[in-house]
């Protein structure tokens, strides 16, 4: 059964660019520790079933899943973002 995990925060390449690549999702463990993993591991750990990620925005939930883009590249996003993945991309930048 996979682990429900919160994404908090993100890397991009660049952070100005709404349209530019998450390189990285992190978030904070129950111990208070800080956690990030590589986009690629993060993408595998839910194709396996080993992670559910889920980012909390406004005090709403909602699951975060792997997406395919037009150039066949794979990306998370939550799911009800449609074409414009806000929810993620506004997170703050990982310490």
């Amino acid at each position: 059964m996979a682990t429900s995990v919160q994404i908090s925060c993100i890397k991009k390449s660049d952070r100005q660019s709404a349209h530019e690549r998450i390189q990285q999702v992190g978030g904070i463990n129950a111990n208070g520790t800080r956690w990030q993993l590589p986009l690629d591991q993060a993408i595998a750990g839910v194709e396996r079933g080993e992670w559910r990620f889920y980012v909390s925005v406004n005090g709403v939930s909602v699951w975060v899943i792997v997406a395919i883009s037009a150039s066949g590249n794979k990306y998370l996003k939550t799911q009800n973002d449609g074409e414009q993945p806000n929810n993620l991309l506004s997170l703050p930048e990982c310490p």
